[in-house]
């Protein structure tokens, strides 16, 4: 019987040294997940943080809308557009690059007279992504600069080159007290799409607040635009700039920019 006496004892050490190291890596979950849980509040709120946009389109009741134009290369149908605007009585907001400026001080005068609003579309047409905060804002005021003293007037809008943009980008464009602006509906007229697709592209996307994207030397825009106005304005819309279509003050506070892009006031 002694034989058998002392393998049971030894038995018994093993399993109970077993299950005592099992219960190692249970005791390091819990500890793993009571660490989760007290942190969750900062992963929930780290995760939840919304994303800073542009302003795509406004929230309006009404039927409203505004026209832009990026001016980044050629000015041959530039006095053309003034003039197809001036017979509708219409204004529209032209984003201009700074080398676009320097190369055409003439369209930019020319377009301030007639009553357009001229802001800004970058000095060089960099990728905004690839800048720090110290280089977006340098790039802005350069651009600025050179717009303002021709116009006299500083812009207080930005469209992002290639409509690109990040948080870091948005952040620092407001942080100078300048308004990001992309928009809703896109012509496509650098496509050289013909005058027909490009009026119904806009006819089918404008709605109240939208903000429409064509290019001042695109092949057809001039061609197409007359019936763009006349549409609009038999469809009731007020065409505004876009400094009078958003809606003023801090974003935040007098406004919020939903998941869409839409500018919609603080009730």
């Amino acid at each position: 019987m002694k034989i058998f006496s002392k393998p049971p004892a030894k038995e018994g050490k093993v399993f109970l040294l077993r299950k005592r190291w099992l219960a190692i890596p249970g005791a390091l979950l819990c500890v793993c997940a009571l660490c989760l849980v007290v942190n969750l509040p900062t992963y929930v709120s780290a995760s939840a943080t919304p994303r800073q946009l542009p302003i795509y389109c406004v929230q309006r009741d009404y039927k409203t809308c505004a026209l832009s134009f990026d001016a980044a290369w050629g000015n041959e149908d530039t006095q053309n557009l003034i003039d197809i605007f001036d017979r509708y009585d219409v204004k529209a907001t032209f984003f201009v690059v700074g080398e676009w400026v320097e190369k055409y001080p003439e369209s930019v005068k020319a377009l301030a007279e007639a009553g357009h609003e001229v802001m800004s579309h970058s000095n060089t047409h960099a990728h905004f992504n690839t800048l720090s905060a110290d280089e977006i804002a340098a790039d802005i005021n350069a651009c600025n600069d050179k717009i303002e003293s021709i116009t006299g007037k500083r812009p207080t809008l930005f469209r992002p080159p290639f409509g690109e943009y990040d948080d870091h980008v948005i952040t620092t464009v407001r942080g100078m007290g300048i308004e990001p602006i992309q928009w809703d509906v896109d012509s496509l007229d650098w496509k050289d799409y013909d005058a027909e697709t490009i009026t119904q592209r806009v006819k089918s996307g404008v709605g109240p607040g939208s903000i429409v994207l064509f290019h001042n030397a695109a092949l057809h825009t001039p061609e197409a635009l007359p019936g763009i106005l006349e549409y609009l304005l038999q469809e009731g819309y007020d065409i505004v700039p876009i400094s009078q279509l958003i809606l003023q003050g801090e974003c935040g506070s007098d406004y919020t920019i939903d998941h869409t892009g839409r500018q919609c006031p603080v009730e």
